[in-house]
């Protein structure tokens, strides 16, 4: 498990100038569909030479469509009337958090589509903070990117930066930089030719909603990822972490849907 406390208290927020200001403040919402960048966005992060790097985005707050509550920071997958609500904990560059999404994420999907929970996904940014440089933030502003094209793609592409073929190792800042995350997009097929995702990512459209999520985290108390909660209350495996298998998580949650 990734903890924030093992080297600072709490969880990155970046403020205006980590990315750098766009004129305008976080705060304001931009006026146009959402994926559009708003009228203070500066464009993408390709340089003359078309090269890439991490995306630095507008300052004006843009939340993708699918997200709800205050800034957007609700997201929530699955059918509105399930009777109980998963929220999951992650980071994306978080080493633990992939190793979780590879062995329990497929189960995760197919209980979503059961209809036996919606789930609630929370980011945190704690691995940018203690061990410096943006991935964490950067890959979640390309999440709300495929989020603003569905529900599905936002789950697909989460699930292709999370596999072992491409998540990075915990001292390889890769996700910092928009042609990496760019290239697992191509994975998944409604991103593959996707104009407005690829558009969105590349101008850091949803870096302000990145920056909402990561402060969001901050305020929920959990300070460690990946962390997994049914109905408000934590699912713990053999370890006391989170559920490492499949079999392991589904066990955890029968147990508390049943007590």
């Amino acid at each position: 498990m990734t903890v924030a406390a093992a080297v600072v208290a709490g969880v990155l927020v970046f403020t205006d100038d980590d990315k750098g200001s766009r004129g305008g403040s976080p705060d304001d919402v931009a006026q146009g569909p959402p994926g559009v960048p708003g009228p203070g966005g500066s464009g993408g992060s390709e340089g003359p030479d078309g090269s890439g790097g991490g995306s630095q985005g507008p300052g004006n707050l843009v939340t993708p469509a699918h997200s709800s509550g205050p800034s957007g920071t609700t997201v929530v997958i699955g059918e509105a009337d399930a009777g109980h609500t998963l929220d999951v904990y992650e980071d994306v560059r978080c080493p633990p958090c992939a190793s979780f999404d590879q062995a329990v994420g497929p189960t995760i999907a197919k209980d979503i589509e059961a209809g036996k929970y919606k789930v609630s996904f929370h980011f945190a940014a704690i691995l940018d903070k203690n061990m410096g440089g943006s991935g964490s933030a950067n890959a979640l502003s390309a999440l709300g990117a495929a989020l603003d094209v569905s529900p599905d793609a936002f789950l697909d592409y989460k699930a292709a930066l999370m596999s072992s073929k491409n998540h990075p190792e915990e001292s390889k800042d890769s996700y910092a930089d928009d042609d990496q995350l760019l290239t697992v997009s191509q994975e998944v097929y409604a991103l593959k030719t996707n104009a407005s995702f690829r558009e969105a990512l590349r101008a850091g459209t949803y870096d302000p909603w990145a920056k909402k999520m990561i402060a969001s985290f901050d305020a929920s108390g959990v300070n460690g990822t990946p962390t997994v909660k049914l109905d408000g209350s934590p699912l713990t495996g053999g370890g006391g972490s989170a559920p490492a298998t499949g079999t392991e998580f589904t066990e955890a949650v029968d147990k508390q849907l049943k007590g």
